[in-house]
């Protein structure tokens, strides 16, 4: 195989989101980590459902799968047990695979399956044009919320640590070095992945996470968390988080907390820390290693044998109504 390039995996199709939108961004990210993988392009695969997010698999140089409404979870599943060796990644947004599709990414994450997923979640839902989404806040004004939306949002990240997700993450679009880092870990990880990207949609809802993640304040309103680092941020790296108590408070960086990749109470009060009190957190909240899906299953004898499946089909055990 020849050394692998972002050219490797680019095609010529139209790249065709909206102007300005963070998808751009994180493509250009992906782009940037598939090559290090060493993974051939005809051994790489991304399944989505439906969404802006969805689009996905039309702009990279790999097969893919623009499957149905939240059910890219379920298509992954039947291919990463029929095809164990391939690389597959899952694109979708917090509409698909929050509302329609929870269920699906749910069961994907406990069972483990070595596959990446990526929730790009903006907040809105873009595609059918603004309305809110599992992910809005309170109050967020839409097309199906003129009044304010009144649901508590869901938190993706938290919701992956309750499924016992052996691998989450969070990005932002725009931070391409930090995304870049985290994708390259997940990638890596032997079983499920899940990397939850804030994604601006500059059309419904801009601005969403500006007041953190704009390049001006990005590094005294977000921290990256790294496993048995200290919790430290600021642009003078001089502040921190300490643990007491099971809650985090800011204190100075000399005080911070090391960041115990063990401990999922940790994680969860992490993932839930919000701005103006606290820094937003990014990085890697939670990483385990246990046996993956497919390799407790096994390869399905049917999908290599014809004719175990024929007799299935015609076992005196077959329901005749």
């Amino acid at each position: 195989m020849s050394e692998l390039t972002r050219q490797s995996f680019e095609n010529d199709v139209e790249v065709r989101w909206c102007p300005g939108c963070g998808d751009y961004a994180i493509l250009a990210s992906v782009l940037k980590v598939l090559p290090q993988l060493g993974v051939a392009p005809e051994n790489t695969v991304f399944v989505s459902g439906i969404g802006c997010s969805s689009r996905f698999p039309y702009y990279l140089n790999t097969y893919g799968f623009h499957t149905i409404h939240g059910r890219a979870p379920t298509i992954a599943t039947g291919l990463k047990l029929a095809r164990p060796e391939l690389s597959v990644w899952i694109v979708t947004g917090d509409g698909d695979g929050l509302s329609i599709g929870g269920n699906h990414l749910l069961h994907l994450m406990r069972r483990n399956l070595n596959v990446n997923v990526l929730l790009f979640n903006n907040q809105i839902y873009g595609l059918t044009k603004g309305q809110y989404s599992p992910t809005s806040v309170p109050g967020q004004v839409t097309k199906s919320s003129p009044q304010g939306a009144i649901e508590s949002p869901l938190d993706p990240v938290s919701l992956a640590l309750s499924a016992n997700c052996t691998f989450v993450a969070r990005g932002i679009d725009i931070d391409g070095p930090g995304l870049q880092t985290t994708l390259l870990a997940a990638a890596r990880h032997q079983g499920t992945s899940f990397v939850e990207i804030y994604q601006n949609c500059n059309v419904f809802n801009d601005g969403a996470f500006a007041h953190f993640s704009d390049r001006g304040y990005r590094a005294e309103r977000t921290i990256d968390i790294k496993p048995n680092e200290p919790l430290i941020y600021g642009e003078k790296r001089d502040k921190g988080l300490a643990w007491q108590d099971a809650q985090f408070k800011v204190i100075t960086a000399a005080e911070a907390t090391v960041f115990c990749s063990d401990s999922k109470a940790m994680a969860y009060a992490l993932a839930m820390l919000k701005q103006p009190d606290f820094p937003v957190a990014v990085g890697t909240f939670w990483q385990k290693t246990l046996p993956c899906y497919e390799e407790q299953l096994g390869k399905p004898s049917a999908l290599t044998n014809p004719e175990t499946l024929k007799q299935l089909m015609v076992s005196k055990q077959s329901w005749v109504r």
